[in-house]
């Protein structure tokens, strides 16, 4: 397999390729970031004698830039790898490729591509990426509607215009009604799709997970396919980190905190109820506490726990059973 290194921008991406292999000769080309440069790319590794189904792409997430390239390289048979991009810039500092460039970035991409051990990208299925979208929507509105409030109350508590405080009360009346709106497209979305609502429902068995939260994991969930709950875990950065070293280097453990935030907080949030009404939660974040560890500690573990919790319902398809085990 040849691997391609591509350094993704908003206007162009930045293409690096071996075609004998890391001992021949590097190649680079320059293409513009839209659907005429990626064709653009295909016909110049026809041009190296290099098919489609030969190749691996290595790109990094940046934001939103490379998921048109993503999806076109996939659709044209070409295998796609989606690289960690704080791990790529480890990998070349560790072969003493200092300069950050554009076109040092998408060789360290390729030489990444020969030595780790990749993960091939999948794209979402159509019907989570919209569930995602009208998530992200929604968070949108919820975070504007707040800001208004906000916005509203020091308007009230000073001496300002009544004009000005008309005009935030209609926008706060606008953004009631659009979160409205969009609750009904979400419930939609999943009332049509049985497997979405199936697994839905299958998340809100276990206490502490609700609504807003299950919709986030659903997300989560239908858009990798975890082969075990500790790469669901790992993923969302619920795992540790430890840093110990002869006898200088003895720091407390932590949490990675490598994935994405917004899951991460709405587990801060479910754990918090899981400690409480969560029996096998409970249970654990308790035993924690009793062996000398501290509550944010705890609190972590907890979160792990429902990861765990989570993946294990969807994976036999069974609803949480509060006594299944728990004298462990």
């Amino acid at each position: 397999m040849i691997m391609l290194g591509i350094d993704v921008s908003k206007t162009k991406i930045d293409c690096c390729i071996f075609p004998q292999g890391l001992t021949g000769k590097r190649k680079n080309k320059i293409f513009t970031n839209t659907e005429s440069g990626f064709g653009s790319l295909l016909k110049w590794l026809i041009t190296l004698k290099i098919e489609p189904d030969q190749v691996t792409a290595i790109m990094e997430a940046t934001s939103v830039y490379h998921e048109n390239l993503g999806y076109y390289l996939y659709d044209a048979g070409v295998k796609v790898c989606v690289a960690n991009p704080s791990r790529v810039r480890a990998f070349a500092k560790g072969m003493s490729m200092l300069n950050k460039t554009d076109k040092a970035d998408s060789e360290a991409l390729s030489r990444y591509g020969y030595t780790a051990k990749l993960i091939i990208w999948q794209p979402e299925p159509e019907n989570v990426r919209l569930l995602k979208a009208l998530l992200g929507r929604r968070d949108v509105y919820l975070g504007s509607l707040l800001q208004e409030k906000n916005r509203l109350e020091k308007a009230q508590s000073t001496h300002t215009s009544v004009v000005v405080i008309k005009l935030l009360e209609e926008n706060i009346e606008y953004l009631n009604q659009q979160l409205e709106h969009i609750d009904k497209l979400i419930n939609n979305h999943i009332d049509q799709d049985p497997t979405l609502k199936q697994d839905l429902k299958l998340l809100q068995t276990i206490p502490s997970i609700g609504e807003r939260s299950g919709l986030l994991l659903l997300g989560l969930f239908h858009s990798h396919k975890f082969e075990k709950a500790s790469q669901a875990a790992a993923y969302v950065g619920l795992v540790p980190v430890h840093q110990l070293s002869g006898s200088s280097v003895n720091k407390q453990s932590h949490l990675s905190k490598a994935g994405d935030s917004k899951i991460r907080s709405v587990l801060y949030m479910s754990a918090l109820t899981a400690i409480k009404y969560n029996p096998h939660i409970e249970a654990l974040y308790q035993r924690l506490l009793s062996r000398g560890k501290n509550k944010m500690c705890a609190l972590g573990a907890a979160m792990c726990k429902l990861i765990h919790l989570c993946y294990g319902v969807l994976k036999h398809q069974t609803a949480y059973q509060r006594d299944y085990l728990l004298a462990e």
